[in-house]
């Protein structure tokens, strides 16, 4: 079994210290792009865990232990990612909105969006619509991004457009959505520029954006 295999399985897994360890091996033994690790391995156990939680076999706790996983892992990518030397693409504001305290797959596209040459300031999670505006006028960045995993969190993407709106900044960036509960309907109805299912998509569309 190839390396990349086992790190997907690590994670889907939920075993931490196991996944690290590949991914340390993937990187300084075997040499592999960074990328690649993150495409073929790390988010394929994500995705194989996410797709046994929507079937009803897995629950909460192997979602939040793959999660765990999966984040430990993506710390040892993240200097890489960081590394280039090039002028950034663009810039990039990117936030799970207030309520919501789920980060994996935003650090998966933020550190995506850093691997493809874009400056990326990552504010967290739960940030209220004052702290995206905050932001937006101290990095004026091209793009912000909005995260949201749970449903009734997603409602914040809309207030956070609206005072984007009332403070003069919704022209001056384009608003890029995602998330579980997210999809085309939603963006069309809170009016925000572009919806991503998953980050290459969302790395696709900002680039598209900038080009």
């Amino acid at each position: 079994m190839d390396t990349l295999t086992k790190i997907a399985q690590f994670v889907e897994k939920g075993q931490i210290q196991e996944a690290k360890e590949a991914t340390q091996k993937a990187l300084d033994v075997e040499k592999i792009p960074p990328m690649e690790i993150l495409n073929k391995g790390l988010i394929v156990g994500l995705a194989a865990v996410g797709e046994a939680f929507s079937c009803q076999k897995a629950f909460v706790p192997e979602l939040m232990t793959a999660g765990m996983a999966m984040k430990e892992s993506l710390e040892l990518l993240r200097p890489s990612f960081e590394a280039s030397d090039s002028p950034p693409m663009g810039t990039v504001v990117i936030g799970t909105v207030e309520g919501d305290v789920h980060d994996v797959g935003k650090n998966i596209v933020a550190m995506m969006l850093q691997g493809a040459g874009f400056k990326v300031h990552d504010l967290g999670i739960d940030i209220p619509a004052a702290k995206f505006v905050e932001a937006v006028k101290q990095h004026q960045p091209e793009i912000l991004a909005l995260s949201a995993l749970y449903t009734p969190t997603r409602l914040a993407m809309a207030e956070t457009l609206k005072a984007m709106e009332s403070n003069g900044l919704r022209t001056k960036v384009k608003v890029i959505i995602g998330g579980a509960p997210i999809d085309q309907n939603f963006c069309n109805l809170i009016k925000a520029d572009g919806y991503a299912p998953d980050a290459p998509q969302a790395v696709q569309m900002c680039k598209k954006w900038l080009a």
